[in-house]
């Protein structure tokens, strides 16, 4: 065992090398070892040890030398802007290239009968891509590496070729479902050609990697892929067992309302943290963190709180500015693949549920107030998982994630950055993250939307920036320094909606982090400490 943690920490040194970008084939699987993949539950020998090179391993190219000039604006002084994306595999990946590369890209692609010339909404998107291009690091979530559905192409390094950034991919699943589906599918040929043509994939090109990725204008140092201990739901076993009559039935009113695709994913691996240096003279300590990760969707607030903390734990003695991104799945619920027996669980067998019946007895409640206070609790949370928790009637499963976070402190006594002020937020907003994370009237701007939501359901807030400044020891200190401090955190809804198709079904978000002490001033009211 000890000569393997030897072996893999030895192939984390050569992946970070600056320069070094792993494209040996001997890397990936044949078509051949994924139906291996598929099929057994034990994996081991040579598959099993480049089964867990891939997922512990991360792919890093610093091929770009840039002497860039930082941005300037007289508020801030030289700031970076970061950027996090969650791509949606990167299907639409003109649609990103555009958005990131060049206006003139933008106007071969925007739907002119939806955004007309002169229009408010068409200069909007304009504006929103001006500032996604500013961008020096850029974070990004559910990255395809060869597969179909992104025209097998390798989206994270594709897209840093295209924008001349250096980047990092990785691992977080081998993708395995594509393979069984298109050998299995072939005694069905005669019954449905089309399903066969939508799952026939070319062995040659195929490898099934999708992950994380950091873009960067900087060269990207000591590059660590770490995956999380605590993996709430197994995307191999559980899926490949099959899911419940009464999950079935939920999927299906999902794909029903929503227009959404439920279908079964068996994959190997899990969800991981990406961690990655950058050096510059100009950042404050000469160094800054970056840290890119993509929380369980399919599993309990109260689960993913443990990869949260486990999170934490892992960066606490980083000493330096550190900048967490990612889709931490925020969305209040509970998303676990449910079963007669859980539903059951969850209505009679937890203290909550029994305590809430009691009442509702107790007050004469009945189906209607029931129902009147889901909704209300539903609407009260989608927008702002970090509403207060009121217990049985109100409750916010969500707000011991953000508790934690605000609570948290590192080794060396700094803190995640909570502010918000009218003069440093998008909108003028004063709420908690407000500067590090767009709100509007009602909550956060929300990052997440099904395809055809009905009014605010379907819409979440799922995707955050957090942000360790300089020298910050109270996540709510206005009278604190702001030296590498979030501000202007911004929701970009209009560049995603560009074409025909969204880009994504989640929207990019951007901040900006001054690497001196802003020249702006604070008006009295905001010189507070909550």
């Amino acid at each position: 065992m000890k000569g393997f943690a030897a072996v893999m920490l030895g192939l984390v040194f050569i992946a970070s090398t600056p320069g070094n970008e792993r494209k040996d084939a001997s890397e990936f699987f044949g078509i051949s070892d994924f139906t291996i993949l598929y099929e057994s539950l034990e994996i081991s020998g040579e598959l099993g040890s480049k089964l867990n090179r891939l997922l512990n391993v991360p792919f890093v190219s610093n091929t770009t030398t840039i002497n860039r000039t930082l941005s300037h604006s007289p508020k801030l002084g030289d700031f970076i802007r970061v950027a996090h994306w969650n791509i949606e595999r990167g299907l639409e990946f003109e649609g990103l290239v555009a958005a990131f590369e060049s206006e003139e890209k933008m106007v071969r692609l925007i739907d002119s009968s939806k955004f007309p010339v002169g229009s408010d909404a068409r200069q909007r998107i304009f504006e929103q891509a001006r500032m996604l291009r500013e961008a020096d690091i850029i974070i990004l979530n559910e990255v395809d590496w060869g597969l179909k559905r992104s025209g097998y192409q390798n989206v994270a390094a594709d897209l840093a070729a295209r924008l001349g950034m250096n980047y990092a991919f990785g691992v977080e699943f081998v993708e395995l479902s594509p393979v069984h589906l298109s050998r299995t599918s072939v005694s069905h040929a005669r019954k449905d050609k089309d399903i066969l043509e939508l799952v026939k994939i070319d062995g040659d090109r195929y490898k099934g990697l999708h992950g994380s990725a950091i873009l960067s204008r900087f060269p990207l140092e000591n590059v660590r892929l770490i995956p999380f201990k605590h993996q709430p739901y197994d995307w191999f076993s559980d899926e490949k067992r099959g899911i419940s009559f009464v999950e079935k039935a939920r999927r299906k009113l999902v794909k029903t309302i929503f227009l959404e695709n439920a279908l079964r994913e068996v994959r190997r691996g899990g969800r991981t943290m990406l961690i990655a240096d950058i050096n510059d003279s100009r950042l404050p300590s000469g160094r800054a963190t970056i840290v890119a990760t993509h929380l369980e969707n399919r599993t309990s607030p109260r689960k993913r709180q443990l990869q949260l903390n486990e999170l934490l734990g892992t960066i606490k003695n980083i000493r330096n500015p550190v900048i967490v991104a990612g889709d931490m799945n925020t969305s209040t619920t509970d998303m676990t693949p449910t079963s007669v027996q859980r539903e059951l669980h969850k209505r009679f067998g937890k203290v909550e549920a029994l305590a809430k019946q009691g009442i509702n007895l107790l007050l004469g409640f009945g189906i209607f107030e029931d129902a009147l206070a889901a909704s209300l609790t539903f609407g009260r949370n989608h927008g702002d998982p970090t509403v207060r928790h009121i217990p049985i009637f109100m409750p916010n499963h969500e707000r011991k994630f953000f508790s934690s976070l605000k609570e948290f402190r590192f080794s060396d006594g700094g803190a995640f950055d909570f502010r918000g002020e009218t003069s440093r937020s998008a909108g003028g907003k004063r709420n908690t993250l407000a500067n590090s994370n767009q709100r509007d009237k009602k909550g956060f701007v929300t990052t997440f939307r099904l395809e055809r939501p009905v009014k605010f359901i379907g819409k979440y807030k799922l995707d955050w920036i957090f942000v360790k400044p300089a020298s910050l020891s109270d996540p709510s200190d206005y009278n604190g320094s702001y030296a590498f401090a979030p501000h202007f955190g911004r929701t970009l809804d209009a560049v995603n909606s560009i074409g025909q198709n969204r880009i994504s079904d989640h929207s990019p978000l951007i901040v900006d982090l001054p690497l001196a002490e802003p020249v702006m001033k604070q008006t009295k009211a905001e010189a507070r400490t909550e």
